[in-house]
């Protein structure tokens, strides 16, 4: 008996210190945690912030300067013309259109007045000033009135001035016509030859593309040595820019 009795007092003995732990039943609240990782694994997951995309703006103006060939200009050049195909290059650059978009024109000009043309324009796309258009004359058969018509910003043309029996700077190529449209000649009565023009004749007037006398157009070529033909007394030529004037 009494041997009995200690061995039953081992036991509640041990079952009171804890030594002993019964294993944990589905009900139980007292379940052991999960271990640190699993929880990690099992969490749920975050979003991944993403960077929005900035919307990207128009290309930079660019102007690539090149030797022209005979083929490029099948009409505006031949044997006799004050200036040899040879001294003159052909510009690829930017304008920006009257739709208000980037484009890329094509303008031959004499060699020594490249830089003076590449500057200037790289304002007007600067300042997104709208050009029309910008192809070769021989695009229209170097007919200039054709070329006018269809309002095309040009330079080199191997043909006399209006009215003159002299070479025009065109011929040398030191002379734009700029949005002829918008900037047509016009003669001392206030008439133009281009039915598509008139509303154009007056200065100064507001409108896509129009030049003023004083604007910073005017400026942006003046200040390269060019002068304009608004300026001329009696006939003037609102579209006509050339180096040194004439």
């Amino acid at each position: 008996m009494k041997r009995a009795a200690a061995m039953a007092f081992v036991v509640l003995a041990s079952v009171s210190c804890g030594t002993t732990r019964a294993p944990a039943t589905a009900g139980s609240s007292s379940q052991v945690p999960a271990p640190a990782q699993e929880m990690a694994d099992t969490a749920t997951p975050t979003a991944t912030p993403t960077a929005t995309p900035s919307p990207t703006g128009p290309p930079k103006f660019s102007a690539k300067v090149t030797r022209v060939s005979r083929d490029r200009l099948p009409y505006s050049w031949r044997p006799g013309c004050p200036v040899h195909y040879r001294d003159l290059r052909l510009i690829t650059m930017s304008y920006w259109g009257f739709d208000d978009k980037p484009h890329t024109g094509e303008m031959v000009v004499r060699k020594t007045v490249t830089d003076d043309v590449v500057t200037v324009f790289r304002k007007l796309y600067d300042w997104r000033w709208p050009i029309k258009q910008m192809k070769l004359v021989d695009a229209y058969k170097a007919d200039d009135y054709a070329s006018i018509d269809a309002n095309n910003t040009s330079a080199f043309n191997c043909r006399k001035a209006t009215g003159s029996s002299n070479w025009s700077n065109h011929a040398y190529g030191e002379a734009i016509d700029l949005n002829p449209l918008q900037n047509p000649y016009v003669t001392a009565d206030g008439g133009t030859a281009h039915e598509n023009a008139k509303k154009y004749t007056e200065r100064p007037m507001k409108g896509k593309g129009v030049i003023n006398p004083g604007d910073k157009v005017v400026k942006a070529f003046a200040q390269v040595g060019w002068e304009w033909g608004g300026y001329w007394s009696g006939t003037k030529d609102l579209q006509h820019f050339s180096k040194g004037g004439g």
